[in-house]
């Protein structure tokens, strides 16, 4: 998947490989414990958003195409990243259009993986 040029630019789950969504890039799932365990993308590396500033240094390396629920909490992290010098794109539509789409998830807790 090639990210937009400049980041902060919204992404949609047209615009990922659906073979592999995540090749080439750090998907970070910023929605609370409860939701992640429920179900998430593989690969995906899991910092909720009220602990993103504190856990910054946990971020690997490279663009970050970041996920929550529908968009709205990824969006204010996508600004907040981008402000402190990180290249960060948020998922329009979250993982809701994720699972809608098809796209491979994964989970945690009990149970088939589903978006809460």
């Amino acid at each position: 998947m090639a990210l937009p040029t400049l980041p902060g630019t919204p992404v949609t789950v047209a615009d990922l490989d659906r073979d592999n969504p995540g090749q080439g890039i750090v998907i970070l799932d910023v929605r609370e414990q409860d939701e992640w365990d429920a179900g998430h993308a593989p690969g995906a590396v899991h910092i909720p958003m009220g602990e993103l500033p504190a856990r910054v240094d946990d971020l690997p390396d490279g663009d970050l195409l970041v996920v929550c629920r529908s968009g709205g909490r990824s969006a204010r992290s996508v600004a907040w990243l981008n402000h402190s010098g990180y290249d960060a794109y948020n998922l329009e539509g979250g993982m809701k259009d994720w699972q809608v789409a098809g796209l491979p998830l994964t989970a945690d807790g009990a149970g088939p993986a589903t978006i809460l």
